[in-house]
């Protein structure tokens, strides 16, 4: 089957992420690691997902290594340049590997909006996504952050992340399990 073939390459690509990330004493390259997650994510909160959908999800960041955040300048205006050519990049090599398995121009197109978050909170498959990133950070990223910025910081991006989701991925962040600094943070976030 196509999507397998995709999921297939996809994870393939995704292997060759310099980064690892070590999970349940096993380790992992990060940008499958979290492929794999979204994806679980995704049909948390879809389990009828459309075909479209799961290829987007298991390929929403595929080679994100390789355009570094540091080959942008600092600040906001750089920040929001490198995540716009990011989506673009993963978009295309998304696309390039589904055409290799035999999808048509009409579905690489459907999986490089939702990749690209078009229409966000006007297309229920994007939200989709959009809810399970947010849903990523909070489970596996969330607390390793904490030690890395001051606590205004990390309400500040509680809220934004917070902000993004839609009532079902606030309702599924309630449901993860936090350390005792990140519920403080957390509450102080919504409730401040």
């Amino acid at each position: 089957m196509k999507t397998e073939q995709a999921f297939e390459l996809f994870d393939q690509y995704n292997r060759q992420s310099p980064e690892k990330i070590s999970y349940q004493g096993t380790e992992y390259p990060s940008e499958y690691f979290y492929a794999f997650r979204l994806h679980e994510w995704v049909r948390k909160l879809e389990p009828e997902a459309s075909e479209a959908l799961l290829l987007a999800s298991r390929a929403q960041h595929i080679g994100r290594w390789e355009i570094a955040r540091n080959s942008y300048p600092d600040g906001r205006v750089g920040y929001l340049k490198w995540r716009s050519d990011l989506s673009k990049f993963h978009a295309a090599k998304a696309s390039e590997i589904m055409a290799s398995v035999g999808y048509d121009q009409e579905m690489t197109d459907r999986v490089s909006e939702i990749i690209q978050k078009k229409k966000l909170k006007h297309d229920h498959e994007v939200q989709t996504i959009e809810n399970a990133l947010c849903l990523v950070f909070l489970e596996f990223q969330y607390d390793d952050l904490i030690s890395k910025h001051s606590e205004e910081k990390i309400i500040d991006i509680l809220r934004k992340t917070w902000g993004k989701m839609s009532e079902p991925g606030q309702k599924a962040a309630f449901t993860l399990t936090y350390s005792e600094k990140g519920t403080e943070l957390l509450n102080k976030a919504l409730n401040g």
